[in-house]
């Protein structure tokens, strides 16, 4: 199983396509409070959390709780600061995917703490921002749920 871990998440139709995401693809999805919004906010239920009773969700109060809780997995944060490309990465079952949140990315304590061959980038063209969270999730756990070979797919 893969982990999909949301830095203090401020949109809630993001969390709710991710929410979504997981659900469909059998990752776990933990948050990170606090939370930008309340977990039965309707523009999430909208988005996704009608999705949850298939998905794996946990909250957790920090980063450090959530990582103990899920085992201590190797743990890739991506950032648009990062310079290895997410496809140049060999992934294995039970890595974690540490995203921060919309307007701020991952704080720079959080980011710094992660090993720098497991800060990884999502390409884009140059002068670009960022890639919308969900989408940003998707990208990576598409890609390392493909290397695992879609185990649970039908």
């Amino acid at each position: 199983m893969l982990h999909v871990i949301l830095f203090r998440p401020e949109i809630p139709p993001n969390t709710g396509n991710v929410i979504r995401l997981c659900a469909n693809t059998g990752a776990a999805l933990h948050l990170i409070r606090p939370l930008g919004f309340e977990l039965d906010d309707a523009r999430l239920k909208r988005a996704g959390l009608d999705y949850h009773e298939y998905a794996s969700l946990a909250v957790h109060d920090d980063l450090n709780s959530c990582l103990k809780a899920i085992g201590s997995p190797r743990v890739f944060a991506f950032s648009t600061r990062s310079q290895i490309a997410h496809v140049d990465v060999q992934y294995a079952d039970g890595d974690a995917f540490l995203f921060g949140c919309e307007t701020a990315g991952l704080p720079e304590d959080v980011f710094a703490a992660i090993a720098p061959e497991h800060r990884l980038r999502l390409p884009m063209l140059p002068h670009s921002r960022s890639l919308n969270l969900s989408n940003s999730v998707a990208v990576a756990v598409y890609e390392a749920w493909r290397q695992l070979g879609f185990p649970g797919a039908a």
